[in-house]
């Protein structure tokens, strides 16, 4: 149909009848704005193979690999109009958004939580990192061997709740100074502040005051001078200048998620395969490598956040400024583009050192995927001398030692017969988990 002129030289006629300025209409001038491009997609277009809602359905809490499949080999920047984002699913393009920080930003865990009085995240200064490493270097084998000898004395022991569960926060509390006798009111609070960065409005409420509890907390302990006697994170903070306030926000962006998750994984994934088990146990080196394909195949951190700084155009997409990007780790570490049979968990994977962002490969040992709680591929050498390693690396040895304490120090680790174990969410968008892997112990 031939546009009509309109009488006024200025205005245009569109095919619906409605007049338009031609500045608004002619290519050369200022154009359509963005979000009349972006209007153009219409709910439900050409997406017939998934619906918005199956992404916060409680089957994908269960199990988000089918759906995610569908994303990913169908459409790989899925517009979700219910929860206002894109899902980027392919792995070099999820690699893309994760180090492009030109056009794309990670915000905080405080701009979630959106608690009051919270001060500087101090997670990235030099001592403080030290003081990390040398926590879990020095402090993982006395606690996991204290913490099987406790378990030992049980007939019936979940490995989900009663270790992989427990230690992590053990562990931190070792690092925070806090004592024995405060530290399961510190792991209670911990926990509620890291769940308040969720949607849930009652989970966010909990988690402002459990930070509220946490920051008077800490505020005493340095009031009281606790830190001058000890070597750990909260004196090297202290020593920078650090206030309650500090601590705290230090401690809400500190990743609890993937040590947990991880061990909770690697023992589902080994305990649910016997034959894998026995694989896994044959050594150190090979209970490594079952780590690094549990980060792969079963990350506990399914996805990560990025904004969009400015509009930009990515994947035949007008991506607008401020836009929500849900980069699925989940369904890159099983893209067939990059691995092989990604379904399977395989302990002794080929595979595991792939591409990174960038054609980049991993400086801290052997990457198995991505794994968003504990950033990005280090940039320095796998043992740096002027600075520690890095968290990807710390991380995996601990994890990888404290379940080779947990099979030296017992026998004949077998699920509980009749019981159905399985990986899920509390709620969509939390830790990937297993939440309950009841097992029988035998001291070795």
């Amino acid at each position: 149909m031939k546009v009509k002129e309109a009488k006024d030289p200025t205005k245009i006629v569109g095919k619906n009848g409605v007049v338009l300025r031609k500045s608004n209409y002619d290519s050369e001038g200022s154009g359509y704005r963005t979000y009349e491009v972006y209007q153009r997609e219409r709910v439900g277009e050409s997406t017939e193979k998934i619906k918005p809602s199956q992404l916060i359905s409680d089957s994908f809490r269960f199990d988000p690999y089918p759906s995610l499949e569908i994303l990913r080999e169908n459409y790989p920047c899925y517009r979700d109009w219910l929860s206002n984002c894109y899902w980027i699913t392919r792995y070099n393009d999820v690699t893309s958004i994760f180090s492009d920080d030109a056009n794309f930003e990670t915000r905080s865990k405080n701009h979630f939580l959106r608690a009051e009085g919270l001060g500087k995240d101090m997670g990235s200064e030099l001592p403080v990192l030290f003081a990390q490493e040398k926590s879990f270097d020095e402090d993982t084998s006395r606690i996991t061997s204290k913490l099987i000898e406790e378990l030992l004395t049980n007939r019936t022991v979940d490995l989900a709740t009663d270790f992989a569960a427990v230690l992590p926060l053990k562990i931190l509390a070792e690092q925070y100074g806090v004592s024995d006798e405060e530290s399961s009111q510190f792991g209670h609070r911990y926990w509620r502040m890291q769940r308040g960065t969720s949607w849930d409005p009652r989970l966010q409420m909990d988690g402002k005051n459990a930070a509220q509890e946490l920051l008077d907390f800490f505020a005493g302990k340095i009031r009281s001078g606790e830190h001058k006697d000890m070597e750990n994170c909260l004196s090297a903070m202290v020593a920078l200048g650090a206030k309650g306030k500090d601590v705290v926000a230090t401690l809400l962006n500190t990743d609890h998620e993937t040590m947990h998750g991880a061990l909770s994984n690697l023992w589902f994934n080994m305990l649910t395969s016997p034959d894998k088990f026995e694989k896994a146990r044959s050594s150190k080196r090979m209970l490594k490598l079952a780590y690094l394909e549990t980060l792969r195949h079963s990350p506990p951190v399914l996805s990560a956040e990025r904004f969009a700084l400015r509009e930009i155009e990515r994947f035949g997409r007008l991506i607008p400024e401020g836009a929500r990007l849900i980069c699925s780790a989940g369904a890159a570490n099983r893209d067939p583009r990059i691995f092989d049979n990604p379904e399977e968990f395989t302990v002794d994977r080929r595979d595991m050192c792939q591409r990174e962002p960038r054609g980049q490969y991993r400086a801290d040992g052997l990457a198995s995927g991505i794994a968003f709680a504990l950033g990005r591929p280090s940039i320095h050498p796998a043992v740096p001398e002027d600075r520690p390693r890095s968290m990807y690396a710390i991380i995996r040895d601990a994890s990888v030692s404290a379940s080779q304490i947990l099979i030296e120090s017992t026998r004949g680790i077998q699920l509980e017969k009749d019981e159905t174990v399985y990986l899920s969410c509390l709620t969509v968008g939390e830790m990937h988990t297993c939440w309950k892997l009841p097992v029988s112990l035998q001291a070795g």
